[in-house]
């Protein structure tokens, strides 16, 4: 397509109304678009979003990282994953202010009236306090799995908030390049991070994600790709909320003979749907589905955010919002 140009260079600069592109922000406007319109332009804003207000250049540069999650009601994986992994991101910059941010309102609410805590705020509340507290520079931190509906609200706070502040950058989730034309292969990377238990044969392991009506949804077709190019044929990822579904997966494995299924959460925290949907006792849980099924049952509660492998991607999707913002 003539209005498309493959961007190989690690940078381009658009139009001062949007986004300069990083590394990875994959196409440009061809040079030979003469002022392009501004839909134009933003759809040409792929991968890390960064924005630069020149009306506040002479601000003094504050600098503050916000890490936003939609959160858990479930203190103890709360800690060993969200927490552990906003730490994380502290430590690989201490010398600038790391707050995180929920993006469920329930969660929060929850939080205060169980646990007695304010420590978590929404992220409209948590740029408004850094505006009070003088902070100019802001990079944005997703924890989001895929680029799914979750991710949507962190790039349209991005736009809402972007003028601001002297300068916001958000960073992409934790799967979001698949490899195409030139770019890293996020979901190559994730899938061989995964803490999978070695293949066993008549063993599967069902990798249980969340699942979301947006057309992202496909990235799960493009994970078990991965797992296929990987030999590991044992893995299948199905979803609570979305396709594919247990009942896609139940009845083949049944075919095929598996007499034993492994039933591990695909989700920054082995939360609700981890300790109900997944692994309760409930006539309606997964577990209790596929053991009324014959199937022998196991089951693992450990969040991805858990991995350290996976906190450590974490911590390179903030270092390049953080690159971004400080250039």
């Amino acid at each position: 397509m003539e209005t498309w140009k493959k961007l190989l260079a690690t940078g381009i600069a658009c139009s001062s109304l949007f986004v300069t592109a990083p590394a990875y922000a994959a196409y440009q406007l061809n040079e030979e678009v003469a002022n392009p319109p501004a839909a134009l332009q933003m759809a040409t804003q792929i991968g890390l979003l960064s924005y630069e207000n020149k009306n506040l250049n002479s601000y003094m540069d504050k600098d503050a990282i916000v890490v936003l999650s939609f959160g858990t009601t479930y203190e103890d994986t709360r800690a060993k994953t969200i927490d552990a992994t906003a730490k994380a991101i502290q430590a690989a910059h201490p010398n600038a202010k790391v707050v995180t941010a929920f993006t469920s309102h329930i969660v929060i609410k929850h939080i205060i009236e169980n646990e007695g805590k304010s420590d978590y705020m929404t992220p409209e509340e948590t740029l408004e306090q850094l505006k009070r507290e003088g902070y100019t520079r802001i990079a944005l931190v997703s924890l989001d799995i895929i680029p799914g509906m979750e991710y949507k609200y962190d790039v349209a706070l991005f736009h809402e908030y972007k003028t601001q502040f002297k300068k916001m950058t958000l960073g992409t989730p934790l799967m979001y390049w698949q490899g195409q034309e030139d770019q890293r292969d996020d979901v190559m990377e994730v899938m061989e991070s995964l803490d999978l238990p070695p293949y066993k044969k008549g063993t599967a392991i069902l990798l249980m994600a969340h699942g979301t009506p947006d057309p992202s949804n496909a990235y799960y077709s493009v994970m078990q790709a991965k797992l296929k190019a990987m030999k590991r044929t044992d893995v299948h990822i199905y979803t609570v909320e979305g396709w594919p579904s247990l009942d896609d997966w139940a009845g083949k494995l049944k075919m095929h003979k598996v007499e034993k299924i492994i039933l591990i959460p695909l989700m920054m925290v082995a939360g609700d749907h981890a300790n109900n949907d997944m692994a309760g006792d409930e006539e309606d849980s997964h577990k209790v589905i596929l053991q009324n099924m014959g199937f022998k049952v196991e089951t693992k509660l450990q969040g991805l955010g858990e991995n350290t492998k996976i906190r450590k991607i974490f911590v390179e999707r903030a270092d390049e919002a953080w690159d971004a913002l400080v250039k």
